[in-house]
């Protein structure tokens, strides 16, 4: 169980706008849209999915874990956004501030992993298309996502030990509208070198992730242009247009988020 510290009792203070406190219900409005369209897109992937027999296959169950992560990225973040702008309710107690830093960070690492498990996906419904029914089966396609839950999941616990540990005798305002590791660390007042050597390490995982997509992609392209065909070409890259949208998408941001911090 991880020791927790006295100074931990005060509550944090999450970040609207700075100075722009007057605009905050205005804020409201775009981030209840990306909220609502977050939700009901998601949550309309898992139905359809869900209650089409004839989407029951591998690469529609990744993208099943997908719009799961999604949802649960969704719901860690928006709803203490909306709270922040709409109610002005600031305050958020060291506990809940944890919980939800572990479900945000959780939620992203899993999007990135279940990202690499399509690419995996694509790389041998292309490049194996004769195997590609015997490796990637159902009981196979269900251990990669237990195996994501468990590689997340373990991997984020040991941050949350290390921020217990932690003293916070200095200002308690975050600098975001929710709580991210890199916030808290910064209200120490005593050496986080530990914690900020485990989060780079996670972030480098990370990294790694995308490389190994990036690979998976530079031979996926290799093998599509030794394709003669080229309505059998565009037909390949068609299947892999949606997931590398997804993973520009989740890695730029996360690319930029990780240069300013």
């Amino acid at each position: 169980m991880c020791p927790r510290n006295s100074s931990q009792a005060q509550p944090f203070l999450l970040a609207g706008l700075p100075g722009m406190a007057q605009f905050h219900h205005w804020a409201f409005l775009p981030f209840g849209l990306m909220y609502l369209v977050a939700v009901l897109g998601n949550g309309t992937i898992l139905l359809v999915v869900s209650v089409h027999r004839q989407l029951h296959q591998p690469m529609y169950y990744f993208l099943l874990m997908l719009a799961t992560t999604d949802v649960g990225l969704t719901l860690s973040t928006l709803p203490t956004v909306l709270r922040v702008f709409w109610l002005g309710a600031m305050e958020i107690s060291f506990p809940a501030c944890l919980i939800q830093m572990f479900c945000i960070h959780v939620f992203s690492f899993m999007e990135s992993s279940v990202l690499l498990a399509m690419a995996f996906d694509r790389y041998v419904a292309i490049c194996c298309p004769l195997r590609y029914s015997s490796i990637l089966t159902g009981a196979r396609v269900a251990q990669i996502g237990l195996g994501i839950i468990c590689r997340c999941t373990l991997s984020l616990l040991p941050l949350i030990c290390l921020l217990t540990w932690l003293p916070f005798c200095r200002s308690h305002v975050l600098s975001h509208p929710y709580c991210l590791h890199q916030d808290i660390i910064r209200l120490a007042c005593t050496d986080a070198t530990l914690n900020s050597l485990y989060g780079l390490t996670l972030v480098l995982v990370a990294i790694l992730d995308f490389v190994l997509i990036a690979l998976s992609y530079i031979v996926i392209f290799k093998t599509v242009l030794g394709i003669t065909s080229k309505e059998e070409q565009a037909k390949a890259l068609n299947t892999c247009v949606s997931h590398f949208c997804a993973v520009l998408i989740f890695y730029i941001p996360l690319a930029g988020l990780s240069i300013i911090h």
